[in-house]
C-alpha cells in the first residue's frame, strides 16, 4: 500500500491525477489479493424443490387462464346466514393474532428499511470539545506542551459503500422476502380465521339440531309411558313394560343434558374466537342450511400454489434464504467505499472557525478477508442449511396443500353418496315405527318391538344430522383448503413456483 499518496499530498497539490492514482492503487492491491482471501469452495444447498407434476398437481385452468374452482374472498357468505356473516367480520377486526401478525409485517417492514438505508450515501455531524493538560514530554512540545488547553474539532463527514458484489442488494432482497412471508401468513391467518369461526358455526348448528332429535324423542318416549301406564291399568301390560318405559326417560334426559354441555362449550369457543366475553353467545341459536357448494376440481389444480397463502409464505420464504445466502457469499469478497470529511479543528475554541483551522480529506478504502478464522464459511454454511429447511419446508407445505385438497373433495364426495342411503334408510325406519306404535297401541304388538323400532329412528336422525353438518364443514374445509380466496400480491410470481433458486446461487 506504500503506492497511496497521503492526504496531506492532496490537500497541499489538489491534483485529479493523484486521486486517480489513488484509485488505481486500490484496484491494484485488490487484484493481488483477491487469491488469497477465503474460498466458498464446498458450500451449497442441497434441498432440491418439488415439481408441481411430482405431487399430482395438474393444470386445469381453461382458456382464461384461471381454475374453475376459484374460492371468492368472502366465501362464508355463501351460507346466506347474516349471523354468520357478522361472527366472522367481528373475528377478522377483533383478533389478537391477527393483530400479532399485522404487527410482524410492520416490523419486517422497518427491517427493510433499515437494510436499504446502508445502502446509499451517509453523512455524519461531530463537534468535540476536550479541557486537557499537554505533557511535556510528549508529540507537541512547548509553548503548548505542560499547559492546559481546550481542543475542539468540528466537521461533517460523508460516505458512500459501492456495493459491486451485491451484498447490500441480497441482504434487502432478503428482508423483502421475509416482509413478503408475514404479509401472507397473515392472510394465511385470516383464511384459517374464518374457517375455523364458520366450522365452530357449524359444529353449534349440528348440535342444537341433535338436541332437538333428542328432546323430540323424550316426547315420544313420555308419550308411550302414558300408554303404557294406562294398558297396565287395564291389565293388558305388566310392571316389566312400565319399569323399560319408565327407564328410557333418565337416559334420553342424560343425552339432552350432554348435548347442552357440548353447546355452552362450543358457544364459549365461538365467543373466543370473536374477541367476545365467554358468555356473549348464549343466545346464538344457528340453523344447518345448505351452502352454495364450491365446484369441484376433476383433479388438485395447478394454481394451487399461487391461491393458498401458506404455500406462497413458504415460498417467500425460500426467497428470503436464497438472497441470504448471497449476501452471505458476498462477504468473501472486497468492501469498497469512498469516504470524505470537511471542517474545523483547534486548539482553542476561539480559534476553531479560523480559515486556518481548516481541514478536510477524501478517499477510498478497501476491506479484505484473508483469514478470520473460518467464521465466514460457518456463517455461509448456516445461511446455506436455512436455505435447504426452507425449501424442505415449501415442499411439506405443497405436500400437505395436495393432499388437503384431495381429502377434501373425496370426502365431499363420500357423504354425498353416505347422505342418499342414510335418506333411503330413514325412511323406512320412520315408517317401522310407526308400524310399531299402531300395533302396540291396538295390542298386537309388543313394547320391546317399539323400542327396538325407536333405537333404529333415533340412530338414523343423529346420523342424517351429522351428515348435514359434515357436508357443510368438508364444504369449508374444501374452500380453506382451496386457498380460501386468498390471492397473491404479485400475480406473476403466485402463479408459478420457485425453480431458479439453485441456478441463481
Amino acid at each position: 500500500m506504500s503506492a497511496i499518496p497521503s492526504l496531506q499530498t492532496l490537500r497541499n497539490h489538489r491534483e485529479l491525477p493523484a486521486l486517480t492514482a489513488l484509485v488505481v492503487a486500490l484496484a491494484s492491491t485488490l487484484v493481488l489479493t483477491l487469491a488469497g482471501c477465503a474460498s466458498t469452495n464446498g458450500i451449497a444447498p442441497s434441498a432440491k424443490l418439488v415439481e408441481p407434476a411430482a405431487v399430482g398437481l395438474a393444470d386445469t385452468a381453461g382458456a382464461s387462464g384461471s381454475s374453475d374452482a376459484a374460492v371468492n374472498a368472502s366465501w362464508w357468505q355463501s351460507f346466506g346466514d347474516s349471523s354468520l356473516n357478522g361472527l366472522v367480520d367481528k373475528a377478522l377486526t377483533g383478533s389478537p393474532n391477527l393483530r400479532v401478525a399485522q404487527a410482524r409485517i410492520t416490523r419486517a417492514q422497518a427491517a427493510i428499511d433499515n437494510v436499504a438505508a446502508a445502502d446509499g450515501l451517509q453523512v455524519n455531524g461531530q463537534f468535540d470539545a476536550t479541557r486537557q493538560r499537554f505533557t511535556e514530554t510528549g508529540l507537541v512540545p512547548p509553548p503548548i506542551g505542560g499547559t492546559m488547553q481546550t481542543t475542539a474539532t468540528l466537521q461533517a463527514t460523508a460516505s458512500w459503500e459501492f456495493d459491486f458484489f451485491g451484498r447490500n442488494r441480497a441482504a434487502l432482497a432478503a428482508a423483502v422476502g421475509s416482509q413478503r412471508a408475514q404479509e401472507a401468513e397473515l392472510q394465511a391467518a385470516r383464511v384459517l380465521l374464518a374457517a375455523n369461526v364458520s366450522r365452530n358455526y357449524v359444529q353449534l348448528a349440528r348440535l342444537l339440531e341433535q338436541r332437538d332429535v333428542a328432546t323430540r324423542s323424550l316426547q315420544q318416549r313420555d308419550d308411550i309411558l302414558s300408554l303404557i301406564r294406562q294398558r297396565v291399568q287395564a291389565g293388558l301390560d305388566t310392571t316389566v313394560e312400565l319399569r323399560q318405559g319408565e327407564g328410557a326417560l333418565p337416559e334420553t334426559r342424560q343425552q339432552v343434558e350432554a348435548l347442552n354441555e357440548q353447546i355452552a362449550l362450543t358457544r364459549h369457543a365461538l365467543a373466543a374466537l370473536t374477541a367476545q366475553a365467554p358468555n356473549a353467545l348464549d343466545t346464538l341459536s344457528p340453523r344447518l342450511q345448505p351452502v352454495q357448494a364450491v365446484p369441484l376440481p376433476a383433479n388438485v389444480p395447478a394454481d394451487l400454489l399461487g391461491r393458498r397463502a401458506d404455500i406462497s409464505a413458504a415460498r417467500w420464504r425460500v426467497e428470503a434464504a436464497t438472497s441470504d445466502v448471497k449476501s452471505a457469499r458476498a462477504q468473501f469478497y472486497p468492501n469498497v467505499s469512498l469516504t470524505g470529511f470537511a471542517g474545523f479543528s483547534s486548539i482553542g475554541l476561539d480559534n476553531l472557525l479560523k480559515s486556518d483551522s481548516q481541514q478536510y480529506g477524501i478517499g477510498p478504502a478497501v476491506r479484505l478477508p484473508i483469514f478470520d478464522g473460518g467464521r465466514l464459511r460457518a456463517n455461509l454454511r448456516g445461511k446455506s442449511a436455512d436455505l435447504d429447511a426452507a425449501i424442505e419446508s415449501y415442499n411439506a407445505a405443497v405436500l400437505d396443500a395436495v393432499r388437503d385438497v384431495a381429502d377434501q373433495i373425496s370426502s365431499l364426495q363420500s357423504i354425498e353418496r353416505q347422505q342418499k342411503e342414510q335418506a333411503s334408510a330413514q325412511v323406512s325406519a320412520e315408517a317401522a315405527y310407526d308400524i310399531a306404535t299402531q300395533r302396540y297401541k291396538a295390542g298386537l304388538g309388543t313394547y320391546l318391538v317399539v323400542l327396538n323400532a325407536e333405537s333404529t329412528v333415533l340412530t338414523q336422525r343423529r346420523l342424517g344430522t351429522d351428515l348435514k353438518a359434515r357436508a357443510l364443514d368438508t364444504q369449508v374445509s374444501l374452500i380453506r383448503s382451496l386457498g380460501g380466496g386468498y390471492v397473491a400480491t404479485s400475480a406473476a410470481t403466485a402463479a408459478a413456483p420457485v425453480r431458479t433458486t439453485q441456478a441463481a446461487l
